[in-house]
């Protein structure tokens, strides 16, 4: 049984100001609600493009597994070898020899870009880059990354390594939603490090301190993650997100001119984002959505619902095209479970993917006694009457 549901209703009480044109030079963008994982805005969003740094983020997520599942600490010390220590780009400046902190090594990664920290780390956990490397690749493989592809840790440039904006946004929500212990490195806007610590207590050190260059989070609002790129190649790019109040966009763009548009750009994309986007609640737990008849059960009919909150993030021209619509096999067979999955809810918007949702029985239904089952009997036998198995 397929039901549409009268949406118009949800939709009519106020229309929001006309949405302002939402566009980017940027090459390749996507906007993305963190919460559903819904896609708001998608500038070929699924193109290969090199990430440049913004393929630390891998690099960390694999860090942030080892550390979660006890692997490595974040007092777990590397040695910098020789390796580590010449890599060329963006450095923490590690010394070779010295032996570093996981915690430090991270914020070497996460804050200062440092390609010789993701060589330490790298060799670390997995004895070389290239093993590494293989772990990388395999997690995106987990996570459906379709489009990306790792040749090594740092973003260097080379040939077949790869990652789309979506991609991006996708492993950006799996740091944010599995490892929020570890999210705070990537709000920190300064990290700074002493060259020669971890060798003997009484080494000469030299302090370099390098700033995060992340543009959002120097923004009134400040953002709160994630990570920038660049090479000649790539372009100045950037993996950002931002939370005001309980809404968290998640936003990618790359391939811009200058570190100057890549600021000013992720300042307006965000900005725009929170103004077109607003929230729409359409079913809470228990709602009553719909009733469905019941075969051979101690009750005629039983409430559908969800099992969980159902909203989206929309502008004024997807909330008036919205459509929801329900689905289940009539009549249910009892008994059935409260809670127990019946159907599904689909959503469909404007330029959006269809969304489905579990449709669930809001109370248990047992089955009929003696006399309602001999009487259910009696109607299969008279008017062939039986619900889908």
């Amino acid at each position: 049984m397929l039901k549409s549901l009268a949406v118009l209703a949800l939709a009519a009480a106020a229309l929001l100001a006309p949405a302002a044109a939402f566009d980017t030079p940027a090459r390749t963008a996507i906007l993305v609600d963190y919460e559903t994982g819904d896609t708001l805005y998608d500038k070929d969003a699924d193109k290969r493009v090199p990430p440049a740094s913004m393929t630390k983020l891998m690099t960390a997520a694999i860090v942030f597994e080892m550390l979660q599942k006890g692997d490595i600490t974040l007092d777990t010390r590397f040695r910098v070898s020789e390796t580590a220590w010449k890599m060329g780009g963006s450095k923490m400046f590690v010394e070779l020899g010295s032996e570093v902190r996981v915690e430090d090594l991270l914020r070497g990664v996460i804050i200062q870009s440092g390609n010789d920290a993701c060589i330490v780390l790298a060799e670390g956990i997995s004895g070389s880059e290239s093993a590494f490397v293989a772990l990388m690749n395999a997690k995106a493989r987990e996570l459906g990354m379709a489009d990306s592809l790792f040749q090594n840790t740092t973003g260097w440039p080379a040939e077949n390594h790869y990652m789309s904006a979506r991609d991006l946004a996708k492993v950006t929500r799996y740091i944010i939603s599995q490892y929020p212990e570890y999210f705070h490195f990537y709000a920190e806007k300064e990290f700074t490090w002493s060259a020669g610590k971890g060798i003997t207590p009484d080494d000469e050190k030299t302090t370099i301190s390098q700033g995060n260059r992340n543009p959002l989070l120097y923004a009134t609002p400040p953002g709160d993650g994630m990570k920038t790129g660049h090479t000649e190649e790539a372009g100045y790019c950037l993996t950002g997100t931002e939370k005001r109040g309980d809404q968290r966009m998640i936003m990618v763009v790359t391939g811009l001119s200058s570190e100057k548009e890549r600021a000013s750009e992720a300042v307006r994309f965000m900005d725009a984002a929170f103004k077109e986007f607003r929230r729409l609640d359409l079913f809470q737990p228990g709602a009553v959505i719909a009733e469905a008849e019941v075969w051979n059960g101690d009750a005629d009919a039983v409430a559908l619902t969800v099992a969980e909150p159902l909203r989206m993030f929309v502008t004024p021209e997807v909330r008036q095209g919205l459509k929801v619509s329900y689905a289940y096999t009539a009549p249910l067979k009892a008994p059935i479970a409260a809670g127990q999955q019946v159907g599904e809810l689909r959503i469909e918007a404007p330029g959006r993917e269809t969304r489905t949702v579990p449709l669930v029985a809001a109370a248990a239904v047992d089955e009929a006694g003696l006399f309602g089952r001999i009487a259910n009997a009696i109607s299969l036998s008279l008017f062939g009457y039986e619900p889908a198995s």
